[in-house]
Formats: C-alpha cells, structure tokens, sequence
C-alpha cells in the first residue's frame, strides 16, 4: 500500500463508521462495533441478493473481516510502525462489494465522490485595521445544524416550501490559524469557507464543491464580549443573514439559524429536509423563517 491507498480506506472506515453508528472516526468504534457493521453490510447483500434472485451465500463478509483485515492489519498496523512497505492492499472486490450495497457503482466510485479538495486559499476575508475577535472564535469551533430555506417563487406556496437542516462543523486549522466551515448540502453538495470575528460580529464566506454561487454571512451578537468572561456562558444560537443570488438571478437574503449540537451521540452529518409543519423543527426556528418578505433584497 502507499499513502494515497491508505487515505481512501480510512475514508471507507469514516464514511462506515458514521453511516452505520454516527461516529466522526473509525478509532471511536469497538470490535463488536465492527461485527455489527458487518451483520448490517451482510445484511444488505442478502436483500439485494434476493431482489436480483441470486442464490449465493459466498459473497458474505466473516464477523471479523472489517476489524482484523482492515483496522487491525492496515490502519492499526501504520499507526504503529508507520511503514507503508509493509501493508499489503486490500481486495479491491470486497471494498467495491461494500460500497455497491451502499449505492456506489464500485470503490473507484466511491473514492471519487468523497475526494473533495476545497479552495480554501480562494476565500478572501478580511478586514485592514480591525483586530480579530479570537475568544468568539474558540466559542464558535464545533459542530452545528443550520436551518435556512429558499424563498418561495409564488408566496401562496410557502407551506410547501422545505427547511434544509445542514450539518455544520467549524474548525481552527492547524497549520495557518484560520478559522474553517464545511457544511453539508442537498444532493451531495459540499460546502466550504473561512470564517472571522471583529469585535461582536461574525462574517462567513462560503463557496460550494458543485456549482459557482458564493455566499456571504453576517451576524452580530451584542455584548458578547461581557458575556464571554461569565464562567458558564456558551453560545448556543447564532442568526445570520446569509445573501446570495438564487438560480434565476435574483439577489436573496435568507435568514439562517445555526444551533449547536450539545452531544456528538446523534450528530447526522448530511442535510435533512423538513415541510415548515414538521415537528422536528424548533419552533423558534420556524417563526423566523416564516418571515419570508422580510429576508427578501428588494432592487428597485
């Protein structure tokens, strides 16, 4: 194996290890983790096996085969001796039988469509002469669900009109100190941008993986300095405008929520779509997204 095979199987782990138990990492899953993932994959198999009339027990994975052949011997045996001489590959069939079941066409498939490179150093943001606000920053690193929903072309419709719920994280990066933002999307869609503060507002620039359309966030939380130096303030609740210009040219500000999420166990990291009826949406949140004319850019 080299290094590039070794980050395409840590994905599959990840990508396994989130789609199965809502974990971020396949170093925070078990051995019986494992075996129930492998149950779950031996699972779906069997009922595609059965939709296609195929009679065939073969292509089941052992109870062990993801934690031994793969964590064990592959991503635990570099972490250990950090050479990569001594793994060997992987079966390539077996991974690409994993991720068919998942609904990719083969592992090639798979590594392609989770190989997203963002241009972070192509976001420009900032502000000459204004010092960073640091502390807002920290408060700010984590994950998030935002909520925000496009306006409705023909405002008899809104109640038809759906709520994406969107995975945020927010990040310090290691390497520069810049602060990042990736958030999920619908179909597929990936979102990234850099974030700052200045005194007691916060700007996000955000572009996406899929389709040109930048977009610009900007928010304010009044005395948040004062706040911040109470020993249990945590900022919970962050309202943005967010503009952008919609898919038929039109210049739209919506209004967005971002809430923290308090416990990782029952984090989805991919977009949900809510009707405004939903009971799974804050009622907070619906109050504020109902006002659509209000977040509308208005050029005369």
């Amino acid at each position: 194996m080299n290094k590039e095979d070794l980050g395409h199987l840590e994905k599959l782990m990840n990508f396994l290890a989130g789609n199965f138990l809502k974990k971020k990492s396949w170093k925070d899953v078990s051995k019986s983790e494992w075996t129930y993932i492998v149950e779950e994959l031996n699972g779906l198999l069997q009922e595609r096996n059965r939709k296609q009339r195929i009679k065939k027990e073969s292509d089941l994975f052992g109870a062990n085969y993801l934690y031994e052949h793969l964590i064990i011997n592959k991503l635990k045996a570099y972490e250990n001796k950090k050479d990569f001489n001594a793994l060997s590959k992987p079966n390539l069939s077996k991974l690409s039988r994993i991720v068919q079941v998942l609904g990719y066409d083969n592992y090639i498939d798979f590594i392609n469509s989770h190989n997203e490179v963002f241009s972070f150093n192509d976001l420009k943001i900032d502000i000459p002469k204004a010092t960073i606000n640091h502390k807002l920053l920290d408060e700010l690193v984590g994950l998030w669900y935002s909520y925000n929903r496009n306006l409705p072309d023909n405002p008899e419709k809104i109640n038809e009109e759906r709520i994406w719920r969107s995975s945020v994280e927010i990040y310090k990066s290691e390497s520069t100190g810049e602060y990042f933002i990736e958030r999920s999307g619908g179909d597929n869609h990936k979102y990234y941008g850099k974030i700052t503060s200045y005194a007691d507002y916060i700007f996000i620039i955000m572009n996406s993986n899929t389709f040109i359309r930048q977009r610009h966030f900007i928010s304010r939380l009044k005395d948040i300095g004062e706040k911040l130096k109470q020993p249990n303030y945590r900022i919970e609740e962050v309202h943005f405008i967010s503009t952008c210009i919609s898919f038929n040219q039109e210049p739209i500000a919506l209004f967005e929520i971002f809430q923290k999420v308090n416990t990782t166990k029952n984090y989805v990291a991919d977009s949900v779509s809510f009707p405004i009826e939903s009971n799974e949406l804050p009622a907070g949140v619906v109050a504020y997204l109902r006002d659509t004319e209000g977040n509308r850019i208005n050029y005369r």
